[in-house]
């Protein structure tokens, strides 16, 4: 199996990835860049150090000088390379404890994924040929600290003094997020109630992922038990980010996107904001009631930067539980998600429950997954089956209906079918279901 995927670099240390093999991708990266630094950042694993020692190796065996930031979130070193020729992040981010690897950005913070360089880095590893600059050209190491600004500019990045003293849970998931989340709610009148915020990526109480439902159970939990207002579960490298609200209910992240798109807009209106195509319909309607300019794209991270980019979108969110600022560089910030929520459940005055109440029109199937042999035959079956559909082919392939409509889109990693759809009732979201898991079975 391959640790060059489709977002980023990743493995089991240290049978598939190790200090070899990181040397190499270290070495790689700056022949393929030609950049003359590269910021670092790692998250916690007990593989990191010695990756880290390796992969900095690489890098001023190569001619660039590496600039340390030593633990980190994802969002801490996008802050730190903002202006940086490249970066690295040294992370297997929700994956469990036996993994590590690399999530690697050009300047600006633009991610590299397979079709964008992962796959040259990964012929030059394979090609083992590098050239050697003269010692005197070999690159240093310089360590920063960047902790401070980091959380000063994310402090600074709205208004926290309308956020009232709210009874807030989050969940750490022992992950990257326990070295931010106290200091940040040091500096807010919320009740702060931390779960699982030592940092230790054995992950001993639970996988941090948020996205599955047995790894919320804990904080739902423990939001009712403490009558908090809301709780925030965050991933492993502080990127990712799910909301519970006071009932101890998960709340979808697409209902997030559609809530925080109407605080961004009060200050950037008639701006695009970005959905991936798994959100509801009530998304899109929300963005546009509140002076945005809605804009569908395709799943992952590295297609939503991209696009985001290109049409100098203000905000996006994606089903995952990633939200993508502008004003953060493009890139993910849990930090200004859960501080916008705080805020706007503080102004509203109403219950988180209340504030996505409203979005709840829809009946939607969540994802569903399908082993296959033949992804392409199927979708395209799916499109002539559905021809009297809106077909779209931005990511697989959707199908829109007045009344319902769906997605169905290939894997990169495994032979697998995803299937998201909605309707306008339960019993029609029901029927169309078991049509189109028919139509993938066969």
């Amino acid at each position: 199996m391959t640790i060059f995927k489709a977002y980023d670099i990743r493995g089991i240390y240290p049978t598939q990835i190790n200090e070899e093999i990181i040397y190499k991708i270290g070495r790689a990266f700056v022949l393929f860049l030609k950049c003359k630094e590269v910021v670092i950042g790692r998250d916690a694993r007990e593989s990191s150090p010695s990756l880290f020692k390796a992969l900095s190796k690489g890098i001023t065996d190569q001619g660039a000088n590496v600039i340390e930031i030593g633990l980190s979130t994802s969002p801490m070193l996008y802050f730190a390379a903002s202006k940086a020729d490249a970066a690295i992040m040294l992370t297997a981010s929700h994956n469990s404890k036996e993994y590590n690897g690399l999530k690697l950005c050009r300047k600006n913070c633009v991610p590299i994924s397979y079709d964008t360089g992962i796959n040259q880095i990964e012929a030059l590893v394979k090609k083992n040929i590098f050239p050697n600059p003269l010692p005197s050209h070999k690159g240093k190491i310089q360590q920063k600290q960047v902790f401070d600004d980091f959380l000063e500019f994310n402090l600074n990045s709205l208004n926290i003094a309308d956020i009232k003293p709210l009874k807030v849970v989050v969940d750490g998931g022992n992950g990257m997020s326990g070295l931010t989340f106290p200091t940040i709610f040091a500096n807010l009148p919320c009740t702060f109630i931390p779960l699982y915020m030592d940092i230790d990526c054995s992950f001993p109480n639970h996988d941090a992922d948020p996205l599955k439902l047995e790894n919320v159970k804990d904080i739902q939990k423990a939001v009712i038990e403490n009558n908090a207002d809301l709780g925030i579960a965050l991933d492993g490298d502080g990127d990712r980010c799910m909301f519970i609200d006071e009932k101890g209910d998960y709340i979808s992240a697409d209902l997030i996107t559609a809530l925080v798109s109407k605080s961004v807009l009060k200050n950037q209106p008639n701006k695009p904001v970005l959905f991936d195509l798994r959100s509801s319909k009530s998304v899109k309607e929300f963005i546009q009631q509140n002076n945005g300019k809605p804009q569908v794209c395709r799943v992952g991270h590295s297609f939503i930067k991209e696009h985001m980019r290109k049409v100098d979108a203000v905000f996006a969110g994606e089903l995952s539980g990633h939200f993508y600022y502008k004003n953060h560089f493009f890139t993910e910030s849990t930090i200004i998600t859960s501080l916008t929520i705080l805020r706007l459940i503080s102004e509203s005055n109403q219950t988180l429950s209340q504030l996505v109440a409203t979005l709840k029109k829809y009946f939607h199937s969540g994802e569903i997954n399908s082993d296959v042999n033949d992804k392409e035959k199927i979708m395209s079956h799916l499109a002539e089956r559905f021809s009297d559909a809106q077909i779209l082919h931005l990511d697989g392939v959707s199908g829109i209906y007045d009344n319902w409509w769906f997605n169905v889109r290939p894997s990169n990693t495994e032979p697998l079918l995803r299937l998201n759809l909605e309707a306008d009732s339960q019993e029609l979201m029901e029927e169309k279901k078991d049509l189109l898991l028919s139509i993938i079975s066969s």
